[in-house]
């Protein structure tokens, strides 16, 4: 089962440098790059709400979501920023430096939220070898911009 997750870990992983480069591609037809993440997610949406509606899941009272801790509606925000700032920088970047250092942050932000067992997160220990881990996905990230 835990080859299944790894599967689509590393499918969605493969999946970003192709959202940035045909998002970059509307950016070009529409002329503006938030513009151009505002269709993107406008897409996303319609098509979870309509998954929703096909699953028939079940919408919680508001009153129950007003329940959770408040920097759980930020998910949004920071998809947003991701798409937004994928469209800008994967012109100048191009994808492979762009996914490589945009890897070497999620490593190192993934490290510290396990270590500390942020946002829901199991404690997993910053090890020595985890930190190394790290420090190669950003010499590969150098590799690849000199590259």
């Amino acid at each position: 089962m835990r080859l299944f997750f790894i599967a689509i870990a590393v499918t969605f992983g493969a999946l970003a440098p192709t959202q940035a480069g045909i998002n970059m591609k509307l950016r070009n037809f529409v002329g503006d790059p938030v513009l151009a993440a505002t269709i993107s997610f406008a897409v996303g949406t319609l098509t979870l709400i309509a998954y929703s509606f096909l699953a028939k899941t079940p919408i919680p009272a508001f009153e129950a979501t007003l329940k959770g801790p408040w920097w759980m509606w930020t998910g949004g925000l920071m998809g947003a920023f991701f798409v937004a700032a994928a469209v800008i920088v994967a012109p100048v970047l191009g994808a492979g430096t762009m996914m490589c250092w945009m890897v070497a942050g999620q490593m190192a932000a993934s490290i510290f939220l396990d270590h500390f067992g942020l946002i829901g997160y199991a404690v997993r220990e910053a090890s020595p070898m985890r930190i190394a881990g790290v420090v190669l996905v950003v010499t590969g990230a150098v590799l690849i911009e000199k590259f």
